[in-house]
């Protein structure tokens, strides 16, 4: 962003220990505050928002100003920018998004066309600010720099080898956490691991090579998840995961011989039923264990039948 020196005015309140020159990437952390400059008074405190704010730069953050005051600035350094109307016209919806942070989703506004027509941005004096656009005051303190090799990135900031390379790292580490008994931590590994391959399929044309490299990654991610939801007795999550899996690999005994699980415990009998016959043919070696679940079933419905008989009895 070009912007001449008269559009932006900096005043060094309190100088910094050191000046990073920032790139793309660098996370950044400081404590603001908005003032108009025509009358003074204050639109936001982030102290008073309770957290700083954070930004990493080159990412197109909606009030670009900032990125341009931040890279003026020394770490610690407290100064104060005056800025044109110009260039903070964006300033209130960017406002409102802060002070909605707060608030429970019920309470938001939708920032549509019609709605701003109709209702504004919920805020009286974000609404004067629309209408009468001026000069606005930032007080800034960057109180953290952290350049892109020096701290984990958030999925989103991340490309998609990076991605890729995430995938293989949770699950690797899924499957010791859940080798040592930590199951619950296993599964945020692996659910990770699904929501990171998911978002790589939704760039893809479905059934393209690209997508089916994605499917065949996801399988094997998805069966362990749902090994963690079995444990957890979350049966009918395990049922639709391997719903899915099936659909993408008809003959997966692991997913037949779990969905058959998942049945038994939500006590779909037949349905367990089928799924465990599937598992032994696909798999004849299985057919000793797969005889233990058909006799469990069938223990469990004799039971059943058995208590059913007898509260029948009490009826009359």
């Amino acid at each position: 962003m070009n912007v001449e020196n008269a559009l932006i005015q900096k005043q060094i309140l309190s100088s910094g220990q050191q000046y990073i020159p920032l790139t793309n990437g660098t996370r950044v952390k400081f404590h603001f505050q908005t003032r108009k400059t025509k009358d003074g008074l204050v639109v936001d405190d982030s102290r008073k928002i309770g957290q700083p704010m954070q930004l990493v730069l080159g990412k197109k953050f909606k009030l670009e100003v900032w990125e341009v005051m931040i890279q003026k600035m020394a770490l610690n350094e407290v100064a104060k920018f005056i800025v044109d109307k110009t260039l903070v016209s964006q300033y209130p919806f960017v406002s409102k998004t802060l002070r909605d942070m707060d608030k429970p989703k019920k309470n938001s506004h939708h920032c549509c066309g019609l709605s701003l027509q109709t209702e504004g941005l919920g805020y009286k004096d974000l609404d004067e600010l629309l209408s009468n656009p001026c000069d606005l005051e930032f007080i800034i303190e960057l109180i953290s720099v952290e350049l892109p090799e020096h701290y984990q990135k958030e999925t989103w900031q991340l490309t998609d080898n990076e991605k890729l390379k995430t995938v293989t790292k949770l699950k690797e580490e899924g499957n010791q956490l859940y080798k040592s008994g930590d199951y619950e931590k296993a599964e945020e590994c692996y659910r990770q691991a699904v929501s990171i391959i998911e978002q790589l399929m939704l760039k893809e044309k479905p059934h393209d090579i690209e997508w089916l490299e994605l499917a065949k990654l996801k399988i094997p991610v998805l069966l362990n998840y749902a090994q963690c939801r079995l444990l957890s007795n979350d049966y009918y999550a395990v049922i639709e995961h391997c719903n899915e899996i099936l659909q993408l690999d008809p003959d997966n005994v692991k997913a037949y011989y779990r969905r058959g699980k998942a049945h038994f415990g939500a006590w779909n009998p037949e349905e367990a039923r089928k799924d465990f016959q599937r598992t032994v043919e696909l798999d004849p070696m299985l057919q000793k264990m797969i005889g233990k679940e058909l006799k469990a079933i069938d223990e469990a419905q004799q039971e059943r039948d058995l208590q059913d008989k007898r509260s029948l009895q009490h009826l009359f």
